[in-house]
């Protein structure tokens, strides 16, 4: 499978605490890829730094084949990459239209209309909570919409962190299988940060694993499960 998104020789840090360690990994082309570990190894940081958001990187990052690590945030953006931050990010004083809308604001094409029909096929309680003010939205809502405005921007690769936190189980369930109708049908490329392991390993088709900061192991999600250490440490297995 083609890389879409390239990391070799990644270090970043915030001011002189260095947190991510000659950082290798990569998504493929229509790829979703889990990005685990524990609190603190570096998991959201890696995100950040594919942005350039508020992290000093080295190293060398490509996306579709070209360079990105410097370019300001904005640009890598318009290059096709959607990141939906741990918090979800949501406008909250602006309405669910307005928060779609905002999604789209690097286009300059006509179509933008067609794909607010457009994401909330995928997720129709935004439909009828349109003029609604996003802060009004219940948690799970809050996340539909902060995937549907990344989606706006018609992304090659969305960067999820912690798409689940602080949602219900059968909340999780429905946006995870969302996600994989999303990958299927859009070919949208994802690399996921995710702290429930188990659902993790079911929705992607490759693991990393990081450890204080380096990649400590990567490969196939059943590869993974099946590591002894890695089932006592994150499956309590």
């Amino acid at each position: 499978m083609t890389a879409l998104l390239e990391l070799s020789g990644v270090d970043a840090s915030y001011g002189a605490t260095q947190v991510l360690r000659g950082i290798e990994l990569s998504v493929g082309d229509g790829a979703m890829v889990a990005l685990l570990g524990a609190n603190g190894a570096g998991k959201t940081t890696t995100l950040r730094a594919i942005c350039n958001m508020a992290v000093r990187t080295r190293g060398t990052i490509r996306f579709a084949g070209e360079r990105i690590d410097g370019l300001a945030t904005e640009r890598i953006v318009a290059r096709g990459i959607g990141h939906i931050p741990e918090g979800r990010g949501t406008f909250l004083s602006l309405s669910v239209e307005d928060n779609l809308r905002l999604g789209a604001y690097l286009r300059r094409d006509r179509g933008v209309a067609g794909d607010v029909d457009r994401v909330c096929g995928y997720f129709p309680i935004l439909r009828e909570r349109m003029h609604q003010q996003a802060g009004t939205l219940s948690g799970g809502e809050q996340q539909m919409l902060a995937i549907a405005r990344a989606l706006m921007a018609r992304p090659r690769l969305l960067l999820l962190d912690e798409p689940s936190f602080g949602l219900a189980p059968v909340l999780v369930q429905d946006i995870f299988r969302i996600l994989r109708v999303i990958n299927r049908e859009e070919h949208t490329s994802m690399l996921v940060v995710e702290q429930n392991v188990r659902h993790a390993l079911e929705l992607v088709g490759h693991v990393v694993l990081l450890e204080t900061g380096r990649v400590a192991t990567s490969g196939p999600p059943q590869q993974i499960a099946a590591d002894e250490a890695v089932r006592r440490a994150y499956l309590g297995a």
